[in-house]
């Protein structure tokens, strides 16, 4: 009877283990903040640490400098990342987002752990520096990962609150950038808890993300990341706009408060309803970007240097993926008469008489004689690609391997598939648009289940970015999924590069003759050209 007893014994207690072992657990983690709680995903073999803040907004003056967040009293609960920084909504009127918004989520796949630590993909999401969130719903990690790398997404201040560029201590420009730092400091000193390696962080952006990378870049502050990947997007794509040095007054007599004093404007603004403030700017059509930070006495800047002609120390033995898309202004609509000039206004003193004759030069160049209407209008998309994106990147390309960059690994997306952001929207899907590479490397819940061929460019997509998280070489070695080697730009090769379509093509000199023009149309004019309207013209 006692060893029957036993028995029964020991079949509940193998019982119980098992139903135990397929309990959902929710990880713990003891970070140098205290103990934050994660979640098990239900999609995929990874963890979930979702809205965990990293620094605080000043509630006296929300447009300075963010301070690092305090030690967490109880355990942190990082269930939600529904907390968006404040913006005009993409798709609808309103207005969203609150100033405690300073979070990031981390995803953490099951092999991580200490005895194991993997390798970390540190993300900043676009949206023009003033739109835009770090949200599962639009970044889900399911597709990254699978291949043993711990994902990071953030959000950081946009628009006035981000990039109000001051004569003012208190509110030099650039806050979203130091809010990316803070992010990344907290990365750096925390990642070892979640089962990551702290030398191992790549830092990744996509369009107004990847110029954020191509700042870190440029700035002095200390370098946390070993390598940098650039999707559509660097410090020298024409985008940035003089900052208005007035526009604290501006959007407080907007708001119902008329004066003269700067000091008695921020002040206003800071105690404001941060939706007013984002409607006041989007209503007087501000565009708050990175800027040059003016000097004071103990104030730490970020961009210090006007970045076109700017040295790179950073730049020197980091590994760089970078490239843009087949047609990155696919969703241009724009034939007026002046569209060439207007664009080129962005970048050179077209008033200036040395200029005289140039925009005849490259109106020929793409359209010939023709007129400016729809019948033209793949060329005339040609023009803003090649003049926004384009080029851009193949001098950021250059600039990197003049400074020392290791490798350059440069790709080119051409890829139209059903996951294809444009082809959400209806558009002309016979190239691939600003954005369209995200959808195959994040998991988005408005766009539909992968067909098998999309399914093949997000596994091929995915192993290329994470083999280079993992060994800064997109192409360690050819496989069945991988049969194409990679070969990087370095002083004095090619200018090499990866088609990623249907199938994987390695080239050479992207939009060769288009590429050429705008080298010689640069070399001719650099004394024209300017880091953005109204500031000194470079020379």
């Amino acid at each position: 009877m006692r060893e029957f007893k036993m028995y029964i014994c020991i079949i509940f207690i193998c019982i119980a283990n098992s139903l135990a072992a397929n309990v959902r657990v929710d990880p713990l983690v003891d970070t140098k903040l205290g103990l934050i709680r994660g979640l098990r995903a239900d999609d995929g073999d990874y963890s979930m640490f979702l809205g965990i803040p990293y620094a605080t907004v000043r509630h006296d003056n929300p447009f300075a400098d963010a301070l690092p967040h305090e030690p967490f009293g109880d355990v942190f609960e990082a269930y939600n990342d529904s907390a968006v920084c404040p913006q005009a909504e993409r798709l609808a009127d309103g207005i969203v987002g609150t100033l405690d918004c300073l979070r990031l989520n981390i995803f953490v796949p099951n092999s991580a752990n200490s005895h194991n630590r993997v390798p970390v993909l540190f993300y900043i999401h676009g949206g023009a520096f003033s739109g835009g969130s770090s949200q599962r719903a639009e970044f889900g990690p399911k597709y990254l990962v699978r291949h043993d790398i711990i994902l990071i997404t953030i959000n950081y201040r946009l628009g006035p609150y981000g990039f109000m560029c001051l004569d003012n201590p208190e509110v030099t420009g650039n806050q979203g950038l130091k809010d990316q730092f803070l992010a990344l400091k907290w990365v750096q000193e925390n990642i070892a808890q979640f089962g990551g390696d702290s030398r191992k962080i790549s830092i990744f952006g996509e369009s107004a993300g990847a110029m954020s990378v191509d700042f870190h870049i440029h700035s002095s502050r200390e370098k946390i990341f070993r390598s940098a990947i650039l999707d559509s997007g660097n410090s020298l794509v024409a985008t940035f706009s003089e900052p208005d040095k007035n526009a604290p007054l501006k959007l407080a007599q907007y708001l119902g408060l008329e004066t003269d004093d700067m000091d008695d404007a921020i002040s206003f603004l800071a105690n404001s309803d941060t939706n007013s403030v984002i409607l006041a700017s989007v209503a007087l059509n501000f565009d708050f970007k990175p800027c040059v930070e003016q000097e004071f006495d103990n104030v730490d800047r970020f961009v210090t240097q006007n970045w076109i002609n700017a040295t790179l120390p950073k730049i020197r033995n980091t590994p760089i993926l970078i490239g843009f898309n087949s047609q990155e202004e696919l969703m241009q609509n724009t034939y007026h008469d002046n569209v060439i000039r207007d664009k080129l206004a962005i970048t050179f003193d077209v008033d200036d008489e040395a200029f005289d004759g140039m925009e005849e030069i490259v109106r020929h160049f793409y359209i010939g004689d023709e007129p400016i209407t729809e019948q033209v209008r793949w060329d005339i998309l040609n023009f803003h690609s090649d003049f926004k994106f384009n080029h851009p990147t193949i001098r950021t390309v250059r600039k990197y391997v003049e400074n020392g960059a290791s490798e350059v690994y440069q790709f080119l997306f051409s890829y139209v598939g059903e996951r294809n952001l444009a082809f959400q929207s209806d558009i002309i899907k016979e190239e691939a648009a600003h954005g369209d590479e995200l959808a195959y490397l994040f998991d988005m819940s408005a766009i539909p289940n992968p067909t098998a061929e999309d399914q093949l460019v997000i596994d091929r997509m995915t192993t290329l970015w994470t083999n280079f998280v993992k060994y800064s070489d997109p192409t360690p070695e050819l496989t069945d999924l991988i049969t194409t080697k990679w070969t990087p730009i370095t002083e004095g090769s090619s200018q090499n590069y990866l088609e990623i379509s249907s199938e994987l093509s390695a080239k050479t000199r992207p939009y060769s003759s288009r590429m050429t023009f705008w080298y010689l149309f640069y070399k001719i004019n650099h004394r024209l050209q300017r880091v953005y309207p109204g500031n000194n013209i470079v020379v």
